[in-house]
């Protein structure tokens, strides 16, 4: 049952993946409907002046991304602290009413798999930053509103390539999010692999909620006289 959950688990994570990206391009979601904003955002920002606004959101972007990168690293710590400690932890475990028998070798494989995915977490975090700061040097290298030289189309189309750049760092960092929402439903595994796949489950299914049913979406959509009944343009 141990790797049957694990497996399930791990097709789950991977298919779930694959089909966000795949509606995200025929259906409006959160991301997609954030990309649309984020051109919106870089063309004004070429009509501005003064881009200092721009750079302080990038900022607030950037630091709240190391903040996730940091605690990455902090579980990482507790996590290795705990393989040190497998005997007096799978004690614990043992105690706990429903929980199944773990053995000391069942318990250091779920850590590692705990490990394994806040790894994961970090490197998305972390690659999310790098391309936040590639969009920082975009804006800055961005034309002058009084660059006559600079075509209308041109202006558009960097505009759409800075905005690019900031939905990958987005799409890195909710890759990161959601690394930290299934080692929740790992949580569970500790007790029993029953646990462990209502868990994963349920995860699959809160992200299904809010990337694509939110009253947020709803929000967002709705600013621009949009609905989640329109099919995204592509």
């Amino acid at each position: 049952m141990d790797y049957a959950s694990l497996a399930g688990f791990f097709l789950t994570w991977a298919g779930y993946t694959v089909f966000a990206r795949k509606k995200a391009k025929t259906a409006w979601c959160l991301a997609s409907s954030m990309q649309w904003y984020r051109v919106e955002w870089m063309l004004r920002m070429l009509e501005r002046d003064m881009r200092m606004p721009d750079a302080a959101i990038l900022s607030n972007l950037e630091r709240v991304i190391g903040f996730f990168a940091s605690t990455s690293i902090l579980i990482l710590a507790g996590l290795v602290t705990a393989l040190s400690a497998n005997s007096a932890a799978v004690e614990v475990l043992s105690s706990l009413p429903f929980a199944q028998t773990t053995t000391v070798e069942q318990f250091e494989l779920k850590v590692m798999v705990l490990i394994v995915i806040y790894i994961f977490a970090f490197f998305n975090f972390t690659w999310s930053l790098r391309q936040y700061s590639f969009a920082n040097v975009l804006l800055g290298a961005a034309p002058a509103i009084d660059e006559e030289e600079v075509s209308r189309e041109e202006r558009r189309r960097y505009a759409i390539s800075a905005a690019k750049v900031i939905d990958q760092a987005g799409h890195s960092y909710n890759y990161g999010l959601r690394s930290f929402y299934f080692s929740m439903a790992v949580m569970g595994w500790f007790v029993h692999p029953v646990l462990f796949v209502f868990g994963y489950l349920a995860v699959i299914w809160v992200l299904y909620m809010r990337e694509f049913r939110s009253r947020t979406l709803q929000v967002i959509l709705a600013a621009e006289g949009r609905s989640l009944d329109q099919v995204r343009d592509k």
